[in-house]
């Protein structure tokens, strides 16, 4: 997987192989874009060249479909891709133009290219750093930060990141800090929330990350999310929707009538703890929530209707009320993921 220039991530794709939208396993080649029924699968279901495609986002050819975004290739094939949220799509199409961008001037794109183009020393572990930067106590600190009329959750400025690697003695002036945070960003440990952070990673600025207190940036598992800023101080949010929101993502769940599985987006909010279940095609309100306090969540081998186990990563939430719900992972990581979360939800959220 050494091609491999962007995370790969459960994404809805349409297109000349598929004519439904279905959950795939995606991932960015330097040339490519190749999916797949699940992580497991040996061989791709099809493969995209990226050489004269271009990009399209946002894609508004699907009204009700949020964060769609189309590759037409040099044959005028159009496949479209739905992400489970914005930054998602918009890191998803950052990557992807950079990559048809180096196909056009020759060059290979692939992320570990930077440590070279910034001429960064070889003895900076950017890994390891990253997991100083998320340390509950000595990191940089998230904050809820307001720009524009909108509240950005989970998030911090530019400036106190270089504050952050000066304080912590992770390089030895600003200017220096300035090419470990550029060189963050472009490894994907970092990602731009906001216009003026967003701007400057697809500018052709020396450096991509901005020394700023008006750009914004955050962990890309930090559960960020971005909400518009209401004046009308009357508003009150129902109990269940103030809990901070500290994972979200795509799953398939199984309905509790038909036994079929859809794909949902789900939110998971502690104190209180739920979690919610929305169309991915759309629409601020949940189609249903899960209240997590005293919850059983345990992973499962198998399910009343049957699924081959290959192809599970299943999970069960069972809460107090001894509702049993079952949702898929796209891999066993995913699912421990979700499991960990909901468990410690469960404790701590009313």
């Amino acid at each position: 997987l050494e091609d491999i220039v962007a995370r790969p991530f459960l994404l809805s794709l349409q297109g000349s192989v598929f004519n439904t939208w279905k959950p795939m396993w995606v991932v960015l080649l330097e040339d490519g874009i190749e999916f797949y029924k699940k992580k497991s699968d040996n061989s791709p279901k099809g493969m995209i060249p990226l050489k004269g495609s271009t990009l399209t986002s946002p894609c508004q050819d699907f009204g009700k479909r949020m964060f769609v975004f189309k590759i037409t290739t040099t044959k005028q094939q159009d496949h479209f891709f739905q992400a489970a949220f914005l930054e998602e799509r918009d890191a998803w199409v950052r990557d992807t133009k950079k990559a048809i961008k180096c196909i056009e001037g020759g060059q290979k794109f692939a992320r570990k290219s930077t440590r070279r183009s910034i001429r960064l020393p070889e003895t900076v572990d950017l890994g390891a750093l990253y997991l100083s930067m998320k340390d509950t106590e000595k990191g940089i600190k998230e904050l809820n930060l307001e720009k524009d009329k909108k509240i950005f959750n989970h998030c911090f400025t530019g400036s106190c990141v270089i504050d952050w690697l000066v304080s912590n003695k992770s390089v030895r002036n600003r200017q220096e800090g300035l090419m470990i945070a550029s060189s963050l960003l472009n490894e994907g440990y970092l990602q731009p929330a906001g216009e003026l952070s967003k701007n400057a990673v697809d500018g052709t600025a020396e450096n991509p990350f901005l020394d700023n207190p008006d750009a914004f940036y955050y962990f890309p598992d930090s559960g960020f999310f971005c909400e518009e800023n209401s004046s009308d101080d009357d508003v009150i949010l129902k109990e269940e929707f103030r809990g901070v929101i500290i994972k979200q993502g795509c799953l398939l769940k199984q309905g509790h009538r038909r036994k079929n599985w859809k794909v949902r987006k789900f939110i998971l909010r502690e104190d209180p703890a739920y979690l919610h279940y929305y169309d991915p095609a759309g629409g601020e309100d949940p189609l249903g929530a899960i209240h997590l306090r005293g919850c059983v969540v345990t992973s499962v081998e198998s399910n009343p209707d049957g699924r081959k186990s290959e192809e599970e990563n299943l999970f069960e939430i069972i809460t107090a009320d001894e509702v049993h719900y079952f949702l898929q992972a796209a891999t066993a990581k995913e699912r421990t993921e979700w499991i960990k979360a909901i468990q410690v939800a469960s404790r701590t959220g009313k």
